[in-house]
């Protein structure tokens, strides 16, 4: 797995703080990085949040992992991803820990944590994450670049921890990687709304019935190519279209499981998705 890597002059980061990236809460968050911002490596995704009301920017399959997981749990209030380390706290701290602050061709650059949860957990309102697959963590200089991240929130009195695939349940992965295969076609908002309407109607008819079953049904009921419902099926759920516990194999899924979203949250969802 590629990792991430970006790079920024002054005169670029300046322009990025007067556009108000890294600040604002819920809906009206800037992230410091987009999916645009980043060489595409690896699989980066634009996903729209729930409990934001915002497309998020996620730069792996991990991290998008990481984020379901965040957004699913009931506790969890906001997701503010590719988070913005001040910059003049992580040169001292580089300079006290005697570790080379991340810079580019002598320009010193702008660190981020992959999250900023806030919640309604009295124990833990706010707390930081890195995601990083494991294999990168072989990498002295990864190492090094993490123990500043993790002094940066230590000073803050916010809780840090490091993520690896290690630590999301595979099942995750595997829906991730039937939602969200490389290439995949889009459907037009007009088309989507109207798909949203005709399935919902066929999973409140069959609430027992597996979502692959249903799919088979329609495909012989109006005579339709092999596997056509499913893959419409597939690109409703990746838009977020329905809501279902993402931690569930989704062959096993069954229709009543799924909840429609409102049809204005995906109306809105569309439209900032396509901006």
């Amino acid at each position: 797995m590629a990792q991430k890597n970006y790079s920024n002059t002054e005169i670029k980061s300046q322009k990025w703080i007067k556009e108000g990236r890294g600040s604002g809460h819920g809906s009206e968050y800037k992230p410091w990085l987009t999916v645009r911002d980043v060489p595409s490596e690896g699989r980066s995704h634009r996903i729209f949040g729930h409990k934001s009301k915002r497309i998020h920017h996620l730069l792996s399959d991990l991290e998008l992992a990481v984020f379901f997981a965040l957004e699913w749990h009931k506790d969890t209030v906001d997701i503010r991803e590719q988070f913005p380390l001040r910059l003049e706290e992580t040169k001292v701290l580089a300079d006290e820990a005697g570790i080379q602050h991340p810079a580019y061709q002598g320009v010193l650059q702008i660190m981020t944590s992959d999250f900023l949860v806030n919640t309604e957990d009295p124990r833990r309102p706010k707390f930081a994450l890195q995601a990083k697959y494991s294999e990168t963590l072989q990498d002295s200089r990864t190492i090094e670049k993490l123990e500043l991240e993790r002094r940066y929130w230590f000073r803050k009195s916010v809780p840090w921890m490091l993520v690896t695939e290690q630590d999301i349940p595979k099942v995750l992965f595997q829906n991730i990687g039937w939602l969200y295969p490389a290439q995949r076609d889009q459907l037009d908002e007009e088309t989507m709304l109207e798909r949203v309407a005709i399935y919902k109607q066929h999973f409140q008819r069959a609430p027992n019935k597996t979502l692959i079953d249903v799919a088979k049904q329609l495909d012989v009921a109006y005579n339709l190519p092999a596997g056509h419902s499913l893959l419409e099926i597939r690109l409703l759920l990746a838009s977020r279209c329905f809501l279902f516990d993402i931690f569930k194999p989704l062959t096993a899924l069954k229709a009543g499981e799924l909840r429609a979203e409102n049809m204005n949250t995906i109306s809105e969802a569309l439209r900032v998705s396509n901006q």
